[in-house]
């Protein structure tokens, strides 16, 4: 795999997006996303992660008082082959070069493979508190 990092400049919600994020099992990302249609602009920074021209995955980022809430969508196809890792690793350079402490997400209660997620996250460095939240240091 050959993975390309690119910055939306306008985030939008596209068919990608559509299928990736909106096409998630239910309990996974927010219910929102699926009442979103193509063509609207979505709020955060997104970057979208292509290998080979074909949209595999895509990561987010909202800041909220000098943290990063992150989210990282991989399409079923590439999952477990390195791509989660990859957006994770581009969230914490983005997070740092803007100088941000920490990055952090929320797996949701509803999520079906909520401890495949914590156990993916907290392998790289995250750690999990009480409320579901999983933080990390970028510095």
């Amino acid at each position: 795999m050959a993975l390309e990092w690119t910055k939306e400049r306008t985030p939008t919600w596209d068919e990608d997006k559509a299928r990736i994020v909106g096409g998630a099992d239910p309990g996974v990302f927010d219910a929102r996303y699926k009442a979103l249609r193509v063509g609207g602009l979505v709020p955060g920074t997104w970057w979208r992660v292509q290998d080979g021209g074909a949209t595999v995955g895509y990561g987010w980022m909202d800041l909220v008082w000098g943290d990063a809430e992150i989210l990282l969508a991989v399409a079923p196809d590439a999952r477990g082959k390195g791509v989660g890792a990859f957006i994770l690793e581009r969230l914490a350079d983005e997070a740092r070069h803007l100088g941000l402490h920490r990055l952090y997400n929320i797996v949701r209660p509803t999520h079906p493979d909520s401890a495949k997620v914590t156990r993916f996250l907290t392998a790289r460095g995250f750690t999990a508190s009480e409320d579901g939240s999983l933080y990390r240091s970028v510095r």
